[in-house]
């Protein structure tokens, strides 16, 4: 170690440049295959590598290719081909959780039934303001602003209310208040009168779109 101290002491850059085998090898070559299993950062401008070798890097080389082989065989395509394969279903993925969301939005807003029918047979007024309020299984919360969106386009004037239940029973819940209605009420104010009837509190967002949660979603049918 000795040794090795006053070469990295020499060195011009400051820090070594070689692979230092210690007191363990008497050379590099002597170390033969390697096989990195990982890095990550220690400290700052520090990392820790981990790495097999001889013949525990050679294990982990073709437990590896034999693992991508099986991937290959289960994909139907060749090694080569696998990244490829991989990303194409990856894709199609996407576009079928895309799709099945639309399905399931169309779904909760009446079927997708032409001009809005079924959709409409919902809305009740509250004085002379037009009110859509309706509670939605299956929707991610994500997607409840733009239920919102359709539901104000579909009543044209109103407020439209859109409590989404998730799988643990929690509830999210989304108003909208057309624009011309917006100096009349606060969506705010509706969403949060809304979330503490959910066992929530708060909510924010604008005049015209806000949002909250609670917790109480079983409410729902008590209401």
């Amino acid at each position: 170690m000795g040794k090795h101290s006053r070469e990295h002491g020499q060195n011009a850059l400051g820090w070594s440049v070689e692979l230092c085998g210690g007191t363990h090898v008497r050379r590099t070559g002597d170390i033969g295959l390697i096989s990195v299993t990982g890095e990550s950062a220690v400290a700052s401008g520090v990392r820790r590598i981990e790495a097999l070798t001889g013949r525990h890097a050679r294990k982990h080389a073709n437990d590896t290719m034999q693992l991508a082989k099986t991937a290959a065989n289960e994909m139907r395509t060749s090694v080569e081909e696998l990244p490829g394969r991989i990303a194409a279903l990856m894709e199609e993925r996407k576009k079928l959780e895309r799709d099945l969301s639309d399905a399931r939005k169309k779904l909760a807003m009446g079927g997708g039934a032409a001009n809005g029918a079924v959709a409409a047979s919902g809305v009740r007024e509250v004085g002379n303001v037009k009110l859509l309020a309706r509670a939605v299984e299956g929707v991610e919360t994500k997607d409840l602003k733009s239920l919102v969106d359709d539901g104000k386009k579909q009543i044209g004037s109103g407020v439209v209310a859109i409590v989404g239940v998730t799988e643990d029973g929690k509830a999210g819940v989304v108003v909208g208040v057309t624009a011309d209605l917006t100096s009349r009420f606060s969506a705010v104010d509706l969403v949060k009168i809304a979330s503490a009837t959910l066992g929530g509190k708060g909510g924010g967002g604008r005049p015209d779109m806000a949002q909250a949660g609670g917790p109480m979603a079983p409410r729902l049918t008590r209401h």
